[in-house]
């Protein structure tokens, strides 16, 4: 009976597009709270996407709804900028330390003094900020460039990263929704951060307040994987450990 009315969702929701709880809540005669656990698990699955009291289905030929790394620059980059510069106090010489591809991490990679630690990074603002520096010694990913997201792909990361002994992993997403998920907007990003959450030593997780109850097409993992938060939010509602 769930997997029927699970399909029949999936089904409601590539016809219409999007729709709220409320309504595939009266088109299927059954209580939001079904309706929520439903989409819950459909998400889990990756079959989903949620926001803002209404789901979408995910094509999975085409799992990218995140916006271009130029744009994500320009939003909410005061909040990200003071984020990425709280997390400064985390970083000491002699470390290894990875960063992702998000425009949070590149206000830090601005930010970074120029001292005598190890940075590995898929993204290529980075490691062109990076790049000017004399002391920071720094280990791009390489790979395929994928110009719209700022970052190198690399099927052979597992195997790169053997000899490296990440310290701190530092990085952000696209959303925390309220589960605790940890989400990202293309399946190679989050696969990037997933393999570098679990290989680290310690792990910062930078969130601005704009992606709390936010979920994204693709999985990292679980906040209670990371080991420490940094945001600028306050009232978490219990999304964020508090400090």
């Amino acid at each position: 009976m769930k997997a029927a009315r699970q399909q029949a969702i999936t089904d409601l929701l590539i016809t219409h597009k999007n729709l709220t709880t409320e309504a595939l809540s009266l088109q299927l005669n059954v209580s939001k709270e079904t309706i929520r656990r439903d989409l819950n698990e459909l998400q889990m699955q990756g079959k989903v996407l949620r926001n803002h009291g209404r789901a979408r289905i995910i094509h999975q030929e085409n799992q990218d709804s995140g916006e271009p790394f130029h744009i994500r620059r320009k939003s909410h980059y005061a909040h990200k900028a003071d984020v990425a510069r709280d997390a400064l106090a985390w970083i000491e010489e002699g470390m290894v330390i990875a960063l992702d591809a998000s425009s949070t991490c590149w206000y830090l990679a601005r930010q970074l003094p120029d001292i005598n630690i190890h940075v590995f990074t898929n993204s290529q603002p980075i490691c062109q900020e990076l790049g000017k520096r004399e002391h920071i010694q720094l280990i791009c990913s390489g790979g395929r460039l994928e110009r719209k997201d700022g970052c190198y792909i690399n099927p052979s990361l597992i195997s790169q990263l053997k000899p490296l002994d990440i310290d701190l992993f530092i990085f952000s997403c696209a959303g925390i929704d309220s589960n605790g998920t940890l989400w990202d907007s293309t399946a190679t990003n989050a696969e990037f951060k997933s393999i570098l959450l679990k290989r680290a030593s310690q792990s910062l997780l930078l969130i601005d307040k704009s992606k709390l109850h936010r979920s994204g097409e693709a999985r990292i993992g679980h906040l209670e994987e990371v080991t420490h938060v940094i945001s600028d939010e306050q009232q978490t509602d219990g999304v964020l450990p508090q400090a």
